[in-house]
């Protein structure tokens, strides 16, 4: 849907990696990038959005697939479970004592679980966000800088909503179709809101419904985000997105930037994203109680070195 737009060309693109840079912005050293959007006067605004007391999340469930899981099922005798001969030797006499334990890999990344990404995650000519180079990330201790403990205090802020599949009138956006910043406009004013600096911004394509009636999630050909609405989020001062989606819609129109969202968002703006929401949940709520804001918090696992973590963003109205 791109009749009537006027679409940056490719090279506006690439251009965005200088004009919406961020970097300096917050000091030479800083790695928090767009979080520092988020001051305490954000955070109290954000306590002010909880009107109803009722909290949602917008993450899938991890179904953890049998070959990268090893788990034990509760039973009688502790000595007989794996690692129980790590355990105290007391626990091997206790006949009565029992527990269920798991070891877990998980690959976040990708079109499936819900997840953070930290500026580390991507590079661009070498350069990570701030202009630090990609051999800060080393293969067996991860990332030196811009990884996800950026995060560790947690990211809570005044979140919203936008459904734009509700703007459209569909039930979901199809593959390819884009979201523009005219559809984020049309969302606010039919929403009765709008989106200021430090917020998170939660971009409904409806993909999570497709999501639930299907049960599976698709690939990478995805509605998403144009790349037009970077300069619009980097106008407003958004400090994190998010979507039911991998953000980026797929393609993306531009044969030297295939996710630039991604690319700009991370690299140039340090913009933090949240991957693969399901926002029903957050969309349902939102419309039963008349609100589209709400207090969103986000906690990042503190994985030392790493690009994200899987996370489950609460919305509370």
């Amino acid at each position: 849907m791109t009749a009537g737009r006027s679409l940056p060309t490719q090279d506006d693109v690439l251009g965005y990696f200088e004009t919406l840079s961020n970097w300096g912005r917050w000091g030479d050293d800083d790695e928090r990038g767009t979080l520092n959007l988020i001051t305490d006067d954000v955070r109290l605004a954000a306590a002010r959005a909880v009107r109803h007391g009722r909290s949602v999340s917008c993450a899938w469930d991890i179904r953890v697939p049998e070959e990268m899981q090893r788990s034990t099922t509760v039973c009688p005798c502790a000595a007989d479970m794996p690692g129980a001969e790590n355990m105290p030797v007391a626990f091997h006499a206790d006949r009565r004592w029992g527990f269920s334990n798991e070891q877990l890999g998980i690959m976040f990344h990708g079109n499936t679980i819900t997840h953070v990404d930290s500026p580390c995650h991507l590079f661009w000519d070498g350069k990570t966000y701030n202009g630090r180079s990609h051999s800060l990330v080393d293969a067996e201790t991860g990332s030196a800088w811009a990884a996800v403990t950026a995060a560790a205090n947690g990211i809570v802020t005044r979140g919203v909503l936008l459904d734009v599949a509700a703007v459209r009138g569909v039930p979901w956006l199809e593959p390819e179709q884009g979201v523009f910043p005219d559809d984020l406009e049309e969302a606010e004013r039919r929403q009765g809101v709008q989106v200021r600096s430090g917020d998170a911004l939660l971009l409904r394509t409806g993909y999570g419904r497709a999501r639930h009636e299907a049960g599976v999630a698709g690939g990478f050909t995805q509605a998403g985000w144009h790349a037009s609405c970077l300069p619009w989020l980097h106008e407003r001062g958004v400090a994190l997105i998010g979507a039911d989606t991998p953000q980026d819609v797929q393609p993306s129109g531009y044969a030297d930037v295939l996710m630039p969202v991604h690319a700009v968002g991370l690299v140039a703006m340090g913009l933090w994203l949240l991957d693969n929401c399901d926002l029903e949940a957050c969309r349902a709520t939102a419309a039963e109680l008349g609100q589209w804001d709400f207090q969103l918090a986000v906690a990042p696992v503190r994985f030392a070195g790493t690009s994200g973590s899987p996370v489950n963003p609460i919305a509370t109205f």
